[in-house]
Formats: C-alpha cells, sequence, structure tokens
C-alpha cells in the first residue's frame, strides 16, 4: 500500500476552502476502512462502513443547521423585504443593508459546509460499487447512490443560486504520492463551472436519483426518497438555466400522486405540544414536544427529539420548552414593518400568528422593548426544520400556470393556500393580467412560505430583485439606511475572499 502522507490535509484543501487549519469530518483508516493495493484511495471495509455513512448524509441535514437553516434565512429574509438582520454585526448587518463582501465570515463558513457535504455525498457514489461484500445487494447499492445524488444536488442547488459559478466537483482526488503529485495535485483546486453545466448536473443526479430512491414513506419524511426529488426537479425547472414550466407542472402533479397535500391546519406545521396551555407560558406553559411531525405537507424535514433538540431554535427567540433560556441578547431574523404591514392587509390570515410573535424584551434595536417582534416558525427545541413542502411546490405550479398564461387556473392554486389561511378567493381582478396574477402570487408565497428560506429566491427568480428591494428601504421606517442600490449583479453573492486567495483558479463574482 503506497504512503498516504498528505492525504487529509489535501482533502481539507479541495472541500473546505482549502484551510489547512480545517478539520476534516471524514478520513479514511485502515481500522474502519478497505484499502487498495495500487495506489487508488481506501474504499468502504464492508456493508456496516456503507450503513455507517449512509446515515452521515441522511443526517446532514439535521445536524447541519447553520449553513442550511441559519444561514440559509439570512441570507433569503434579511437580505429580502421579510425581515432585519436581527442581531447587528458585521456578519449580519450587511445583508440587511446590501452591502455583502467576500470577506463575510457566514458566507465563508457556509461554501466551506456545503463543499464538505459534497465530498461526503462523492465519497458514497464513487465507492459503493467496489465494496467487497456480498451482503450488500445490487438494489441497495443503487438506493445508496441514488440518496448520495439527491443529497449532491439538494447542496449545488444552493450553492448555485447563492454563488453562481461554483467548482463542479464529482470525484475523489486520488492520493498523493511522488509517482502521483503531477497528475492529482491540480485536482484539489478546481476552478468554476458555468451556472447552466452546474443545474445540468443537478438535474441528472434528480433524474438517477429518482429511479433508484426510496418511495415516500409517509412516516418519515427524514428520507431522500423519489418524492424529494420530484420536489427538488420541479423547482429546478422553475429556474430560469432549465426553465421548463410543463415539467414543473408534471413534477408537482407527481407530488399528488404521492399522496401530498395541504393540511387543514397550518398550526400543525410549526406549532408544538404545551404541558398546560391555560397557564402563562413563563411559569409551567412550556413546550414539551413538536406538534405533529412527518404530516401529509411536508415532504423533507429534519426532526428533533428530547436528547437531541434543535439548537438553533434559541437565535431567533424564545425558546418555549425553556422560557429564559438565551434570551438576554438579540436574536436574528427580526419580521419588518413591511412584511407585518402584508400580513395585516387583509384580517384573518392564521399564518401570521404562526409567523410573528412579539414578546418583551431588553434591547429596542427595531420595535419597542414592551412589544417586540420575532420569527415564530422555529418556536422551541423540539420544532422540525422542514426544507421542502407541499405548499411551496404547489405555488410553484401556479408560477408555471401564469408562464403558460393560465391565469385563472393560477389563481384557483392559489386560492387553496389562500383558503386554508382563512381568507377568501382572489377577487376575479387579480387574475385578469399576467401582472395582477403575478403580484398576487408574489404575495401569495411571501406570505405563505414567509422564515422558510424562499423570499430572497423568489426575487431573483423572477426578477424583482431591483424592483421590491430598491422601494422598501423608503416605506419600511424600521430598516437602517440602504448602504448600494440593488441591480443585476446583486443577484448572486460575493465568492469568499479566503477561497479565492486559496484557490488560484478562482474569479470573483462581477460587482463584488
Amino acid at each position: 500500500m503506497k504512503t498516504r502522507y498528505i492525504f487529509s490535509i489535501l482533502t481539507a484543501c479541495l472541500f473546505a476552502a482549502c484551510s489547512l487549519d480545517y478539520d476534516p469530518i471524514d478520513t479514511y483508516s485502515d481500522v474502519t476502512e478497505g484499502v487498495s493495493q495500487d495506489s487508488l484511495q481506501a474504499v468502504f471495509k464492508d456493508k456496516a462502513a456503507v450503513l455507517l455513512h449512509r446515515q452521515t448524509l441522511l443526517d446532514l441535514f439535521k445536524n447541519g443547521q447553520e449553513h442550511w437553516y441559519l444561514d440559509m434565512l439570512l441570507l433569503a429574509e434579511s437580505h429580502s423585504d421579510n425581515a432585519y438582520a436581527g442581531a447587528p454585526s458585521s456578519e449580519t448587518t450587511p445583508f440587511e443593508v446590501n452591502s455583502i463582501e467576500g470577506s463575510n465570515t457566514n458566507l465563508k463558513r457556509d461554501w466551506n459546509a456545503h463543499m464538505s457535504n459534497v465530498a461526503q455525498a462523492n465519497k458514497l457514489i464513487n465507492y459503493i460499487d467496489d465494496v467487497d461484500d456480498a451482503t450488500l445487494t445490487e438494489t441497495e447499492r443503487q438506493q445508496y447512490k441514488a440518496e448520495a445524488k439527491i443529497l449532491r444536488a439538494m447542496v449545488y442547488f444552493d450553492m448555485v443560486r447563492i454563488w453562481g459559478n461554483v467548482p463542479l466537483v464529482l470525484t475523489t482526488a486520488g492520493d498523493i504520492t511522488s509517482e502521483t503529485i503531477v497528475d492529482v495535485y491540480p485536482a484539489y483546486f478546481p476552478p468554476q463551472t458555468d451556472a447552466l453545466t452546474i443545474y445540468q448536473q443537478i438535474e441528472t443526479d434528480l433524474l438517477e436519483g429518482l429511479e433508484y430512491a426510496p418511495d415516500n414513506n409517509s412516516q418519515d419524511k427524514t428520507q431522500l426518497s423519489k418524492s424529494v426529488a420530484r420536489a427538488m426537479l420541479a423547482k429546478v425547472y422553475a429556474e430560469k438555466p432549465l426553465r421548463d414550466y410543463d415539467k414543473v407542472i408534471q413534477y408537482a402533479d407527481e407530488l399528488t400522486a404521492d399522496g401530498f397535500q395541504l393540511v387543514s391546519d397550518f398550526s400543525d406545521l410549526f406549532g408544538v405540544q404545551l404541558t398546560d396551555p391555560s397557564l402563562p407560558a413563563s411559569q409551567t406553559n412550556k413546550a414539551i414536544d413538536a406538534q405533529a411531525r412527518n404530516t401529509v405537507e411536508t415532504i423533507y424535514e429534519a426532526q428533533y427529539f428530547t436528547g437531541n433538540t434543535n439548537w438553533v431554535t434559541w437565535m431567533f427567540g424564545r425558546e418555549l420548552n425553556d422560557w429564559t433560556f438565551y434570551f438576554t441578547w438579540v436574536k436574528w431574523i427580526t419580521p419588518s414593518r413591511d412584511l407585518i404591514k402584508a400580513f395585516n392587509s387583509e384580517v384573518g390570515d392564521t399564518r401570521y400568528e404562526q409567523s410573528v410573535v412579539f414578546y418583551q424584551c431588553d434591547w429596542n434595536i427595531y420595535y419597542p422593548a414592551d412589544n417586540y417582534a420575532f420569527m415564530y416558525k422555529c418556536r422551541s427545541a423540539y420544532n422540525s426544520i422542514i426544507k421542502l413542502r407541499y405548499a411551496d411546490i404547489l405555488l410553484l405550479k401556479a408560477e408555471a400556470l401564469i408562464g403558460k398564461g393560465e391565469y385563472s387556473a393560477a389563481a384557483a392554486i392559489i386560492n387553496q393556500t389562500r383558503n386554508r389561511a382563512g381568507l377568501s378567493n382572489l377577487p376575479s381582478s387579480a387574475s385578469a393580467s399576467e401582472e395582477a396574477i403575478t403580484q398576487a402570487y408574489l404575495k401569495e408565497r411571501r406570505l405563505e412560505l414567509a422564515f422558510e428560506g424562499q423570499r430572497w429566491f423568489d426575487l431573483v427568480r423572477l426578477d424583482k430583485v431591483e424592483e421590491v428591494m430598491n422601494a422598501v428601504f423608503s416605506k419600511d421606517e424600521g430598516r437602517p439606511a440602504q448602504v448600494y442600490p440593488f441591480t443585476s449583479l446583486s443577484y448572486i453573492l460575493p465568492i469568499p475572499q479566503d477561497v479565492i486567495d486559496q484557490n488560484p483558479n478562482l474569479v470573483q463574482n462581477p460587482g463584488y
């Protein structure tokens, strides 16, 4: 066996922005993994090793709350008109006032974490077929590889929407030895790939994953199922590079055939079970569990239980299972007055009380301390984080129908989520023109999906960034002054400068 004397360092370089002090999540070991005798990298030792790594992949969303959820909300909500940054700092405020630079530490950690997730998916995709274990069946190999491809597609979907041209890494770089260094070393510093090619690879991964992934399990929505692939395909085909409205409709309809539908009570998605609803929350009225998991509306979610709870909840407000826990400092993702005004533009929208809550606190940055607004969709340590839900895809079908000129059909879909929220149907004037139905649609997605990481990407996808964001600063008195106007160059964010400094093949995005 060839000596692997610098393998772990260079693995860190490739998948974690080439930071030499980065501790890679996965390292190869002769104890836990098989090894080759011909300078090839180590492979999984047996089926048990494959299953262990598969579980690591299934847990990535659950355990990666910073980059999969917290920072995604900062980008999608605070960088849009839905929220203020919350806790002013050099990391958060630039998202609020449009002054993001490549030095932003949140972007750096997100890039590193996403690339690490890609590496973990690639490990299973590239090596599972080499496992010499007869108990690992061909059906299992195909399923686990399909799951890893779906996961890789999800990671790249977020990356390409955030940064545009990013490195497309599909292989695991070989060992560096004295004999291989010339051929292998460049693979550790990959160049960027154009966004269209990234989207095409996402499409390929999802279609291949769809073939062999497990069916939707109505009792376990943490799985990378065929339904997850279908939901992601609907989202991918709504994006400009691969836009195909017929396919958006196709995959939305296939999700309906899979059994997905809107839950009748919106609070089932984000509510909690309380010890005694008649008592004040500061006493014994505390969350003891999520109100529901694995609903008919959830397609993919991370779930948290006693002993393995959702730590990120206290970043947004009060943690209802522990009323005073870490409630002494300013929270992230503060709902904007403009969003609250949109909720209150029609009387009776039940989504408002599930999305925004007011508490007394010790700070008065955006609101008076005695009546301060907080994001409410992640309100306890038991709350699931929902990555994909049917309402999102159903509304994307409405978007596709608008794109095809079928305004009345789009309005009928919008009315489904409106009615569930306690609102009446749209007036006929809302479907009288493309402009009218598009405005109704954007408002509906805004209210239905508030604080779920969608708003910024909706504005980008529909070319509404400049129109919406350059106007909100003058009409929302709680928002700090805008630093730079939004332009077409604002649609993607800067690549972390540290990453560029450590990889000479990367080029900064225009405008930064």
